[in-house]
């Protein structure tokens, strides 16, 4: 009788430990933390307090700091720790990785220095792995505490993201497979950016209708450089694309439109990372966004101005006289 399988869940942030959660109902895991304290917490208490609150964890979820036990054993890697972080935290885990399992993202940035995607990164760091990711409109607190809720596998292989759609769903947690990578990851990518502007405009108080519009012009950047770059235009119309710009800019839940918040407040961009208090990934990834769609020519308007307020300190306010100056045309084209 073949032994089940194992699933690693590296990163122990909100979104990880959801994750992690669910999947320990389909097969064992084991979730690192970087922290030793997290960890035990999670052990001897059955909480993580800093990101979930005091929901409880399942009893058969093994939680530790030790990242050659975690991944020695893992016959599915998922990597739930923040883009930038990526890289480091594989690089010491890669001579303990087994041959060949697959590995599967769910981060949702670039790579500062090298504006390369958490996919391209991996595949780096772990060559001859089987790599993708799992992205959607999935608000962590949301999904923990039982809300419906859905997500796209994407794996370049179909094959494999069918065989691995069992160990994510669970309930009303629903996974949908897709082969659409660079789509899917993009999606992910830039809605944080647009997300913070969307919090912006709240903090701002400039109505529902702006509002309606930063979603709206946002969806249609994601679409025009997902695009230009090769992805598939129609990704952007499904749960990684939409879905998850809707949710990121909408939900008081969403660390990036609560930056936003923050910026319209009055407060720097490091007062509002500290008053967060989590990694927000739009901040670290707004200028790498307006740099890579300058190398493929395309206007991104909303991710320039989110770029200027994080890295050059225009306030929110300029910020959004700055886009009502642009001067419209064509509904499908930029501006």
């Amino acid at each position: 009788m073949s032994r089940p399988i194992h699933v690693t869940v590296l990163g122990a942030g909100s979104w990880g430990t959801t994750l992690a959660s669910l999947i320990t109902a389909n097969a064992p895991t084991t979730i690192w933390a970087r922290d030793q304290e997290v960890a035990d917490e999670i052990t001897a208490e059955r909480t993580n307090r800093a990101y979930l609150g005091d929901v409880a964890l399942p009893a058969k979820l093994e939680a530790t700091a030790d990242l050659e036990q975690a991944v020695a054993a893992a016959d599915v890697l998922v990597v739930a720790v923040p883009s930038q972080g990526i890289r480091g935290v594989l690089a010491d885990a890669a001579p303990h990785v087994r041959p060949w399992i697959p590995v599967i993202s769910l981060a949702k940035g670039l790579e500062r220095d090298t504006r390369m995607r958490p996919t391209e990164v991996i595949s780096e760091c772990l060559p001859g792995h089987p790599v993708g990711l799992l992205a959607g409109p999935n608000i962590a607190s949301e999904i923990i505490e039982g809300k419906a809720a859905a997500a796209a596998l994407a794996t370049p292989d179909l094959d494999i993201a069918t065989s691995l759609q069992p160990i994510f769903a669970r309930g009303r947690f629903r996974v949908y497979t897709n082969t659409d990578v660079l789509g899917c990851e993009l999606g992910g990518v830039l809605k944080n950016v647009i997300a913070i502007a969307a919090g912006m405009a709240d903090g701002l108080g400039v109505g529902v209708n702006t509002s309606a519009m930063v979603i709206a012009r946002g969806l249609a950047e994601i679409t025009r450089l997902g695009t230009a770059m090769g992805a598939d235009p129609t990704t952007f119309a499904g749960l990684t694309g939409m879905g998850d710009l809707i949710a990121t800019c909408m939900s008081p839940r969403s660390r990036n439109r609560r930056v936003g918040e923050q910026l319209a407040q009055g407060r720097t961009i490091d007062e509002a990372v500290e008053v967060l208090g989590q990694v927000a990934e739009g901040v670290k990834t707004a200028r790498s966004v307006v740099e890579l769609a300058a190398e493929h020519g395309v206007d991104v308007p909303i991710c320039a101005e989110v770029d200027a307020v994080v890295n050059e300190g225009r306030t929110p306010a300029e910020a959004y006289r700055g886009l009502l100056r642009i001067q419209p045309g064509h509904e499908h084209e930029a501006g």
